[in-house]
């Protein structure tokens, strides 16, 4: 069976941190990109960050730049989104991703598989 499993989510004062983790049964994730998206109530998803199937490239988009890190360990079949000096608007859903491709991207309905997701709040 194929699953992603989120793990790590919780309840954060602002500035604190967060080491969610993704991990994959069924499958291997060498060949496969990992996405993290999160989705606030009211709002649309929002791709994260993603990397590379070797983990050499990353991309972060704007609002999390310098403050999360992705990296993956594929021998564990794990990918890890370490989220520092975390901000109230950081507050959302966080779901892990994994999508066959080569090319990085966070274009959502391309990916194939999916997480169930794990909620992170940050609020003092």
């Amino acid at each position: 069976q194929v699953q992603l499993v989120e793990s790590g989510g919780g309840l954060v004062q602002p500035g604190g941190s967060l080491r969610l983790s993704c991990t994959a049964s069924g499958f291997t994730l060498d060949w496969y990109i990992i996405g993290w998206f999160r989705q606030a109530p009211g709002k649309e998803r929002e791709g994260v960050s993603c990397i590379s199937r070797n983990g050499g490239s990353t991309y972060y988009t704007d609002s999390v730049k310098g403050r999360f890190s992705i990296s993956r360990d594929n021998a564990k079949n794990t990918v890890h989104l370490q989220m520092n000096t975390l901000k109230p608007e950081d507050t959302a859903a966080y779901y892990c991703a994994a999508d066959h491709s080569v090319e990085l991207h966070t274009t959502a309905p391309e990916y194939d598989y999916w997480g169930q997701g794990t909620q992170v709040t940050v609020s003092s």
